[in-house]
């Protein structure tokens, strides 16, 4: 847990970075370099363009690296827990299982022969 903790917090710090790199930057190339403007400069226009360009590609290059790494450190559940989902299919009712309900009534006259009684449900059988 701890790994995935130190690279996630990278994650953002490198999201951090790019979005105060890419706002450095201005749009039409100047940027940075628009503010030192004098003759005696070590780097000119060109190279801090160049630097902040190729930090943003550095950075984004390096979220992707550090997202990737991220998702293989996912912490996983020690303990042999099953899924949600798994226990609701393991707990669903077959369809099959479900008894039916008569859905019309039987005919009315051909239930019992005329010359048998039916016992009480409660009662014992009749000994012969």
């Amino acid at each position: 847990m701890g790994i995935y903790i130190f690279v996630s917090v990278l994650v953002i710090v490198a999201c951090f970075l790019q979005i105060l790199i890419v706002l450095v930057q201005n749009s039409k190339g100047g940027g940075l370099a628009a503010n030192f403007t004098s003759a005696g400069q070590s780097m000119g226009v060109r190279k801090t363009a160049d630097f902040l360009e190729k930090s943003t590609w550095s950075l984004a290059a390096a979220i992707l690296i550090l997202c990737v790494v991220a998702t293989a450190t996912i912490p996983r559940g020690e303990t042999t827990g099953r899924s949600r989902i798994q226990t609701q299919i393991d707990n669903a009712v077959d369809p099959n299982a479900i008894p039916t309900l008569p859905t019309a009534a039987p005919p009315s006259g051909s239930t019992t022969p005329a010359n048998t009684t039916v016992p009480p449900a409660n009662s014992p059988a009749p000994v012969k």
